[in-house]
């Protein structure tokens, strides 16, 4: 994701994150009770997240893919919402969506088994996808979180291992290990060369 910009001052309630409304199509996070607007993403970012999402839907139905359309309730000093790039959804957190008025994970309710983000452009983007989101997707018990870092050009595979996560680090030709999508053929070199075609 890209930087981004608080819009309002009051810490709001998670109940009350899902009941504003501001009259236009802006997409907010929720992080410790304040509403943070998410910008557009760079083009090189979607050409990422795309690529990831039809390569996984080799794998997994393509219905418990989500390319930045399901929100999922983190735990905070105050109420906090992730809007990942790409997540996976396991068929008992499809289930538990269906029905639902908005397309959000909350703690009642089954967490995705992969996440995938793209890291954007500086500092603060990098703290939030590699400490913060890492913390709150651990809390989450998330089986896999992706860091995918075209900047440094690699990726870090966080697996869910005895109630933490350990890091893999890909980069070059090395294909990507996953214990959710044992089978996957990508490299890192493949995923970064094709977001920059």
């Amino acid at each position: 994701m890209s930087q981004s910009i608080s819009t309002t001052s009051k810490r709001l309630t998670f109940e009350e994150f899902l009941a504003y409304d501001d009259g236009t199509d802006t997409r907010h996070e929720l992080v410790d009770g304040e509403l943070v607007e998410m910008p557009t993403e760079s083009h090189e970012n979607c050409q990422i997240a795309k690529l990831l999402m039809f390569e996984l839907a080799k794998y997994v139905p393509i219905a418990l893919l989500n390319l930045k359309d399901v929100e999922i309730e983190v735990s905070g000093r105050g109420a906090k919402v992730r809007l990942p790039d790409l997540l996976v959804l396991s068929e008992e957190g499809y289930a538990a969506l269906q029905g639902k008025t908005r397309n959000i994970i909350t703690h009642d309710m089954p967490p995705p088994i992969l996440i995938v983000e793209v890291v954007s452009p500086g500092d603060e983007n990098r703290t939030r996808d590699y400490r913060y989101k890492r913390t709150e997707y651990a809390a989450r018990g998330i089986a896999e979180y992706w860091i995918v870092d075209p900047q440094e050009r690699r990726i870090t595979v966080c697996q869910w291992v005895d109630g933490q996560y350990e890091d893999k680090v890909f980069a070059g030709e090395n294909r990507i290990e996953s214990t959710v999508i044992p089978t996957f053929e990508l490299t890192a070199e493949r995923i970064f060369a094709f977001a920059q075609t």
